[in-house]
């Protein structure tokens, strides 16, 4: 199979082709202990091998306990994705033999996963999915460069997963990006996980297969172990092109798996594909069914925060556009801190501007995180309310953000520093007067019937205010002066 990226001089394929995307999405689930045992599952940043016990070893003897903390993140996250949870859920071992699964199987759920026939709309289409289940993970296996050996570490191993697939539903890499990110959404605003995929605690595999309208799905590759949104797409992109190019000059795709090279953008062979008699599914013997009552179901309802999408209509409902109203809701720490400075008493969307365009521009510019500040929600709704009542123009308010974001009080820094806005007109009257004998070329051409000329008065005054006067006051008494 070839695997060459695509040149500049790859003829393009003329034959129209519709592509079937499924995605596997892993979380890592945020409990204190691993899935089936006491050893605790915050090992990030741990020396290798520190965070083990005798199951997650595989030792003979070991029997495994449910972690009930995880079953309940499992059955909210199913919630979150409108799943059925109900009934019975069981664990089956999955067979197969590497370094990084020292029990050679891993527990996870074959038939009776802990959720399953959920959906998310993602951009007016419903992406439907299939199931969700939970699982262990396993432990991580590094290649040092041009080593004749490989280094494993089975801090990662035991700790809990779920893993969510999707039906084939998704058509382009842009809508499979927007569904990720739904999912990471919901899973951060429930506490579920911190989905975080530079952490390795949200990972992705694509399904993809490519066949022309009308003619049956072709073959399909799995492309494993994505661990960002841009390695999704540009790997789907890629793939897509890939078969296509096969298609097109007479070859076969067959069922592989691939990995993917970030520094080349392509992906390259692994293995061929397994299919499940492979792996040998059956009931794990040491754990019994778990039936999920509709009084679990219900108590765990009662502790759900507000999804997403709940966000998103009440943002929308306030008067806030809908690409500002998306951005908040899909950013869990975003949403907390607009909905503090909501509670405090601020317009809605002039909120929204100043949280998503000047703070997270100012925070960008200095390489800090809105959580790293010291800004206050109630704060940033004092600085909107103070430009709203006119106390202060815009250009303080900018003047004030560095400060702001320092963690002081807006209100006191006007106080502090005599900038409420001057309303006297008598001194802006005198400021006027300045700037028309100093340019009284300008002011003949206003006088002669070019209005627009008026604005290079407009500037010299509002200069010798200090940015403070209120500009309708300043425009109100040019155009009275100029004779307008």
């Amino acid at each position: 199979m070839s695997q060459a990226a695509p040149s500049s001089t790859t003829q393009a394929s003329t034959t129209p082709y519709a592509v079937v995307i499924g995605l596997e999405v892993h979380l890592q689930l945020r409990t204190r202990s691993k899935i089936f045992s006491d050893c605790p599952a915050d090992y990030h940043g741990a020396a290798p091998n520190t965070f083990t016990d005798p199951l997650t070893l595989g030792l003979p003897g070991t029997l495994p306990t449910l972690n009930r903390e995880a079953v309940e993140l499992g059955i909210m996250f199913g919630l979150g994705l409108n799943c059925d949870v109900s009934g019975f859920t069981q664990f089956h071992r999955k067979n197969y033999f590497y370094p990084d699964a020292p029990k050679n199987f891993q527990l996870s759920q074959y038939d009776r996963p802990i959720a399953r026939d959920g959906y998310l709309d993602i951009g007016g289409t419903r992406i439907r999915i299939m199931r969700a289940h939970l699982e262990d993970d396993a432990g991580k296996l590094m290649h040092p460069a041009y080593a004749p050996y490989s280094l494993l570490d089975l801090n990662r191993a035991g700790s809990p997963l779920i893993e969510m697939v999707t039906e084939a539903d998704i058509t382009n890499a842009e809508q499979a990006r927007a569904f990720l990110e739904t999912v990471q959404a919901i899973a951060q605003a429930l506490g579920v996980s911190d989905a975080t995929p530079e952490e390795g605690k949200m990972r992705c595999d694509v399904n993809l297969s490519v066949h022309r309208p009308g003619e049956p799905w072709g073959t399909k590759c799995e492309v494993k172990n994505l661990n960002s949104f841009r390695s999704v797409e540009r790997a789907i992109v890629y793939e897509t092109a890939r078969q296509t190019r096969v298609l097109d000059g007479g070859g076969r795709i067959t069922q592989d798996t691939l990995g993917w090279d970030e520094g080349g953008g392509k992906t390259f062979l692994m293995r061929t594909k397994e299919g499940e008699a492979d792996y040998r599914y059956f009931p794990e013997p040491d754990l019994p069914p778990l039936d999920i009552t509709p009084e679990w179901i219900e108590r765990v309802r009662a502790r759900m925060p507000e999804l997403p999408a709940q966000k998103l209509e009440r943002y929308l409902a306030a008067g806030v556009r809908e690409n500002d109203a998306v951005t908040l809701s899909l950013n869990v720490g975003l949403s907390r801190f607009y909905d503090e400075a909501l509670t405090a008493g601020a317009d809605a969307q002039k909120l929204a501007n100043w949280l998503l365009t000047d703070v997270t521009g100012a925070l960008a510019a200095s390489e800090t995180s809105l959580s790293q500040s010291a800004l206050q929600p109630v704060h940033l709704a004092a600085l909107v309310r103070l430009i709203d009542a006119g106390t202060i123009s815009g250009k303080i308010a900018k003047e004030l953000l560095p400060d702001v974001l320092a963690g002081h009080d807006p209100a006191a820094l006007v106080k502090e520093r005599g900038l409420s806005v001057v309303t006297d007109t008598g001194a802006i009257d005198a400021a006027i007067d300045a700037a028309m004998s100093a340019d009284p070329a300008t002011v003949e051409k206003v006088r002669g019937g070019n209005a627009k000329a008026m604005n290079a008065l407009f500037g010299p005054v509002m200069k010798a205010m200090g940015g403070k006067a209120k500009p309708e006051v300043v425009r109100e008494r040019l155009t009275h002066k100029l004779g307008l």
